[in-house]
């Protein structure tokens, strides 16, 4: 029984080590992501260029994943259309790609809630203090908000888009 049990736990053990070294392919040089689309439901943001689809990231998002976001500090991932509205490496979270949250239909929504509607949405990689997880990070939801990748896929991700490609983020 005991040797049953080591195989099990190495076997356990091997298969996560092999995951959280798992790289998907890049994006690859050159190639410029003209829209991108996030599934919250499959925890997928997949890429576009002309049409074709380029990439799925794996993501990690709001931690009250469930439903639109309504006002700042829900824990909610918005839903709508937008846009990449900026850029840069970020102090906490390697890089970011900023998204144009909130949008009409937010502020119309949040003032009828009477909240503040908040902002700030990102993509974007792993806190410094957690860079080691890797890949683990996709096993729990736990942004305030914001959809998270990896360091490298941000990386990869940052490289490819620019400033006002749209994106369309879904239930």
């Amino acid at each position: 029984m005991k040797k049953i049990t080591w195989i099990i736990v190495t076997s356990i053990f091997l298969v996560a080590i092999a995951y959280y070294f798992y790289s998907d392919k890049e994006i690859g040089n050159g190639i410029k992501i003209d829209k991108i689309i996030v599934y919250k439901s499959k925890r997928e943001l997949s890429t576009y260029a002309n049409g074709s689809l380029i990439k799925t990231f794996k993501i990690s998002i709001g931690k009250n994943s469930t439903g639109k976001k309504e006002f700042e500090g829900d824990y909610k991932t918005p839903e709508g259309k937008y846009l990449i509205s900026s850029k840069a490496p970020h102090p906490l979270y390697h890089k970011y790609l900023y998204v144009s949250y909130p949008n009409k239909s937010d502020i119309l929504n949040a003032k009828k809630l009477k909240k503040d509607v908040g902002g700030q949405i990102l993509i974007h990689g792993l806190h410094k203090k957690y860079t080691l997880i890797g890949n683990f990070h996709r096993f729990w939801d736990w942004t305030k908000g914001c959809m998270a990748l990896t360091n490298n896929e941000i990386d990869d991700l940052y490289d490819a888009v620019n400033v006002k490609t749209p994106i369309e983020i879904y239930p």
